[in-house]
């Protein structure tokens, strides 16, 4: 908790994405602002941009679109910002903390929002010109000013990013490869029948996926240039650049090198608090390790922005808890949702299922075993009723007799089974990035006269987040 003194509290954030920032948007939300002497390291030379967003970079050719804030709103919050200037080393004994240019700051509270790095796989040749991962801005325009001179590339990791990637690569004229070395794509979201569904459509598309291979080398030319892929079967492709999407990994090394308490497997562990085993330093974002598991989703890191703020803030009330990691997105143009208990692991889940192999739609619902409650389900090609689906699951709702009604979207006018809004209770979440219930949104319409979706999104902050319920 700050401190309570007659000068403002020292306070340090150490990271300048999506997380570090709605940390101190959250601040100034607070009117908090007065109350700390903030200072902020980011290792980007930018100020923090949307990554969640960051394929459509290729789409609009905007770096600017993709920013969260500006360098003038630091400023008219009196924060000292360093951009392009990591912190290097930190001091616990002394309360300081050490940059790449040798800025000396001194904390009274510390606050780590390193986020994660792209994880290489520890195979030859990944250093070679024409390897790449996709990760930031500076990664994607690298990967732009490369590809003008290629005809064939292949990305590794069939996960979202990785799909993201494929996408960029396609949309630049390249013939487009994923090789994924689970059976199947997406394989922490999607089961075989939904993975199959998805592979099926992106294939339409013009890329072409590799299941169930293991890379294990990067060819490369004389001339240290990418020339194809080896694989454990003792293939090998030809290609011209690799990128690399194949998951991430905690930036924990500056905590490590710091003496805090790291996971077996990395992460800096934290409390329900978001402290680490240091009680002046909090951990936020995909660096944290909560109950065993770091979270890759912008939403819970927004969730421990939230309570690091109210600890700062004296009021201490807010505890992070397991997130929903429930997630919408749109890949190489096919609509994909997962959410809940998405692969029926819970005793006595029953499933029930729609899939249209003409269409390239698949849809599941995972059911309590009386068929009562909605406890997951994930959605391919059509995902026009994920965000119903979700809040019939966190809300509890009594599912109808027709389960089909779900996963069919009703025009106007239509009756049937599905959620109707006047069916959410007023403490709904709407929107799980930026905390957003279903009674924000009414009162923002009714009493503030807010109608046009623009306006209501941002005078809520609802679908600004990942845009998953947008």
């Amino acid at each position: 908790m700050a401190e309570r003194a007659s000068h403002p509290v020292r306070l340090v954030i150490i990271g300048n994405g999506m997380v570090g920032h709605a940390l101190i948007d959250q601040i100034r939300t607070a009117n908090l602002t007065d109350s700390f002497q903030i200072t902020v390291f980011g290792e980007e030379p930018r100020v923090a941009y949307d990554r969640v967003k960051l394929s459509s970079y290729f789409e609009h050719g905007d770096v600017e679109a993709l920013a969260l804030t500006t360098a003038k709103f630091y400023h008219e919050m009196r924060v000292d910002l360093h951009l392009g200037d990591p912190v290097v080393s930190i001091d616990r004994q002394e309360r300081k903390v050490r940059s790449r240019s040798g800025a000396l700051v001194h904390y009274d509270q510390l606050v780590l929002a390193t986020g994660s790095r792209p994880f290489v796989p520890p195979i030859a040749g990944t250093q070679s010109q024409g390897c790449f991962v996709y990760r930031t801005i500076e990664d994607l325009l690298a990967i732009e000013r490369y590809a003008s001179g290629c005809q064939r590339a292949h990305v590794i990791g069939g996960g979202l990013l990785g799909l993201e990637a494929a996408k960029a690569l396609l949309d630049k004229g390249l013939e487009t490869h994923v090789v994924e070395f689970a059976p199947r794509l997406m394989p922490m979201q999607l089961d075989d029948r939904g993975a199959g569904a998805l592979q099926a459509r992106i294939e339409q598309l013009g890329v072409r996926v590799h299941t169930d291979m293991n890379a294990t080398s990067v060819l490369v030319d004389p001339r240290r240039r990418v020339r194809g892929l080896g694989f454990a079967d003792k293939s090998s492709q030809g290609t011209d650049m690799v990128v690399f999407s194949a998951g991430i990994r905690p930036r924990d090394e500056l905590a490590k090198s710091a003496g805090l308490a790291l996971g077996p497997r990395g992460g800096i562990v934290v409390d329900g608090c978001c402290r680490t085993s240091d009680p002046r330093i909090f951990a936020i974002g995909e660096c944290a390790l909560f109950e065993d598991r770091c979270y890759g989703l912008v939403a819970p890191g927004y969730e421990m922005a939230r309570v690091v703020v109210d600890m700062l803030g004296g009021t201490a009330e807010r505890r992070f808890s397991v997130p929903d990691m429930s997630t919408k997105l749109k890949l190489l143009g096919v609509d994909v949702g997962s959410f809940g208990d998405a692969f029926a692991r819970a005793p006595g889940a029953r499933e029930f299922i729609m899939e249209d192999q003409l269409n390239g739609t698949y849809g599941k619902l995972v059911v309590s075993g009386d068929g009562q409650r909605l406890i997951g389900g994930m959605l391919v090609g059509d995902a026009s009723q994920y965000a119903s689906l979700v809040q019939v699951m966190k809300n509890d709702l009594k599912l109808p007799m027709g389960l089909e009604s779900l996963l069919v979207q009703r025009e106007a006018g239509e009756s049937g089974g599905g959620l109707r809004p006047e069916d959410l209770p007023a403490s709904a979440q709407v929107c799980s990035c930026n905390n957003v219930s279903k009674e924000q949104v009414v009162c923002a319409i009714k009493d503030d006269g807010v109608t046009e979706l623009g306006a209501l999104k941002k005078c809520t902050g609802a679908g600004t987040g990942c845009g998953g319920c947008g």
